[in-house]
């Protein structure tokens, strides 16, 4: 039985929260999924031959850009950039926002609209908020959506 694993994760790292690498370390050193960070700035990551930076020029758009042209149809990318999942989803990879929720083909253009929508309302001047403060529901759920992936996965 052959038990290479043929995917990785990648994590659209400079605006995900610190507790989600924490989760995907944790459970790339269980699994053995390799992962890689794409930031435009450096950061601190553990020491292990399965995780590594990826640090990109600053700019709009750089690291979405360098994830999409370096990623594989079996990897997970971890991003709450809708625009970036819409570009993995297209390329049949697997993408989970930070929160747990998995962007698929059926929900990617209804997700797009809706950012949209909310920019135009900023760019007239109506105050939107944001979205919800992260908390431990959020982290729990997003550990538990991974799991799900990756015991799929690694079957």
């Amino acid at each position: 039985m052959d038990n290479t694993i043929n995917f990785k994760i990648w994590i659209d790292a400079d605006a995900c929260p610190k507790v989600i690498k924490e989760v995907v370390y944790k459970t790339c050193a269980r699994t053995g999924v390799p992962v890689t960070l794409v930031a435009n700035s450096y950061m601190t990551i553990p020491h292990s031959p399965l995780i590594r930076l990826i640090q990109v020029e600053q700019g709009a758009d750089v690291a979405d850009s360098y994830i999409v042209e370096h990623l594989e149809a079996d990897d997970i990318i971890i991003t709450a950039d809708i625009p970036l999942a819409s570009l993995v989803v297209e390329k049949g990879a697997l993408a989970i926002n930070p929160r747990g929720e998995l962007y698929t083909e059926e929900n990617i253009s209804e997700r797009l609209s809706m950012r949209d929508f909310m920019q135009d309302l900023r760019d007239s001047g109506m105050q939107t908020g944001g979205p919800a403060p992260f908390g431990p529901k959020d982290k729990e759920s997003f550990a538990n959506s991974l799991n799900k992936i990756l015991t799929k996965k690694l079957k």
